[in-house]
């Protein structure tokens, strides 16, 4: 029982992270146990806006704190319990592999993190992660730059049969959204309004141990749904309980490869983020 609690929190912890990735839900669209929903959501921040935090406060984490998170409620943007890995994953949209040279801090340092945005609006995606790497830049003083290597990672792909995808005929231009539940038989993934590049980020960022490229050549968005048996390499080493033969779901490969995807395991170029210099953060 202690197992699978703490399954069920990870799972959580991924799955709220996923969602902040992909879809940014602002807080109006998100009720909690006991608590009305009390404001309309903001309307979109226009596209041409360039925006960056207005303020921002940066403390460290508590020693005994308990899970991580990023959430966009209203105009206002925190971070909990996250590394400066954690916030360069969700900016630069990469797997934690692809950040290179990195001293041991990005990964033991945490900090929890307060901001608003200089601009009126909803950000979009692009927008919200362009705000989290100035923000990088200006208090972390951090500095990279892109270089591709060749390092082992995941080539999605169709198989030869075609795929077996329902597609998204809402018009919604996004962004998409992928939820994760764990199930007596596995773990389930769901996504909504999805494009085969957002999968293969929420793939990588939240599920497998290294880099996802999306060569499909699919456009447009798909919903569908596949239940899995995590491995030892898959959500931090993450194991379910051992299931009955009967009621076992399949490996990861093994339910994309149903729905007429492939993840290959392969050794291809890959752009890395080689840390040129970072610090600290300033004082608040």
């Amino acid at each position: 029982m202690r197992d699978i609690t703490r399954i069920r929190r990870k799972v959580l912890q991924l799955a709220a992270l996923i969602a902040v990735g992909a879809s940014l839900a602002p807080a109006s669209q998100a009720q909690t146990p006991n608590q009305p929903i009390a404001q309309q959501p903001l309307k979109p921040m226009a596209t041409d806006k360039n925006p960056a935090f207005e303020v921002a406060t940066i403390k460290p984490s508590p020693p005994d704190a308990q899970g991580r998170g990023l959430s966009l409620r209203g105009h206002n943007f925190s971070a909990h319990n996250f590394t400066l890995n954690d916030l360069i994953v969700f900016a630069y949209d990469v797997q934690v592999k692809q950040i290179v040279g990195a001293p041991d801090w990005f990964v033991k340092e945490r900090f929890d993190i307060a901001a608003t945005p200089d601009e009126e609006g909803q950000p979009s995606p692009e927008q919200f992660k362009t705000m989290v790497q100035k923000l990088l830049a200006d208090r972390f003083n951090l500095t990279l730059h892109h270089e591709m290597r060749e390092l082992p990672a995941f080539v999605l792909t169709v198989t030869k049969n075609g795929v077996k995808l329902k597609k998204n005929e809402s018009g919604d231009p996004g962004p998409g959204k992928l939820n994760m539940r764990l199930t007596q038989s596995g773990m389930m993934l769901t996504t909504q309004n999805e494009t085969m590049a957002e999968f293969a980020s929420s793939l990588q960022q939240a599920v497998v141990d290294r880099s996802v490229v999306n060569r499909t050549e699919l456009t447009g968005r798909f919903d569908f749904q596949f239940t899995f048996a995590p491995d030892g390499s898959q959500f931090g080493g993450m194991r379910l309980p051992p299931q009955n033969d009967e009621g076992a779901a399949p490996s990861l490969f093994t339910a994309v490869q149903e729905l007429g995807l492939k993840l290959d395991a392969v050794k291809t170029p890959v752009d890395v983020l080689v840390i040129d210099r970072a610090a600290m953060p300033s004082a608040n």
